[in-house]
């Protein structure tokens, strides 16, 4: 199983994905067979961990009219078509890769977006304070998800708060050195 984390942190909440996977990558430790993965705004780049996996779980934000901070668990058939031709933002790429294997007639694997809806979509590298308060809940479901699918896991006994991993993204030279 893959865990992808989607989004750009240069755009606020839009890169809460990223954040989620760093976090979930940063405190537990996950059975030899998941793989944490930051896609940011990669999109259709990320085809061949769709081709190369039978299982993901893309963490990204989702555009749906509702309150800010709301949790969606959407198989990603139920949202594929929306991809191609689209032109729009990173989520829809990666949405085109599952639209691109199945054009071609190729394994789909079983995808799901657990994705939460944004407060601000701006440019600045923080969360907003709502996804900030949704942040644990969040973390919570995608656990949640990963024991259905049989995926044990465990904390680490150093901890890493959200907090760190936003003031870690905002020093340029962390990511020179990384």
């Amino acid at each position: 199983m893959v865990i992808l984390g989607i989004g750009n942190i240069l755009q606020k909440d839009d890169g809460f994905g990223v954040y989620a996977a760093t976090f979930l990558q940063e405190n537990y430790n996950f059975n030899s067979g998941v793989k944490i993965i930051n896609g940011g705004v990669e999109g259709i780049n990320l085809l061949n961990i769709f081709l190369e996996n039978s299982e993901v779980l893309i963490l990204d934000t989702i555009n749906i009219n509702d309150t800010p901070g709301s949790i969606y668990k959407i198989p990603a058939d139920k949202i594929r078509g929306y991809g191609i031709n689209s032109g729009s933002a990173h989520e829809l790429g990666v949405i085109e890769c599952l639209d691109i294997l199945e054009l071609q007639g190729k394994n789909v694997p079983n995808a799901v977006v657990l994705g939460i809806v944004p407060k601000h979509i701006t440019f600045e590298i923080n969360l907003s304070n709502i996804l900030k308060k949704a942040f644990l809940g969040y973390i919570n479901t995608v656990l949640e998800h990963l024991k259905q699918k049989g995926v044990s896991f465990s904390k680490k006994d150093n901890q890493v708060s959200l907090e760190f991993i936003i003031n870690r993204a905002k020093d340029p030279s962390f990511a020179l050195k990384n």
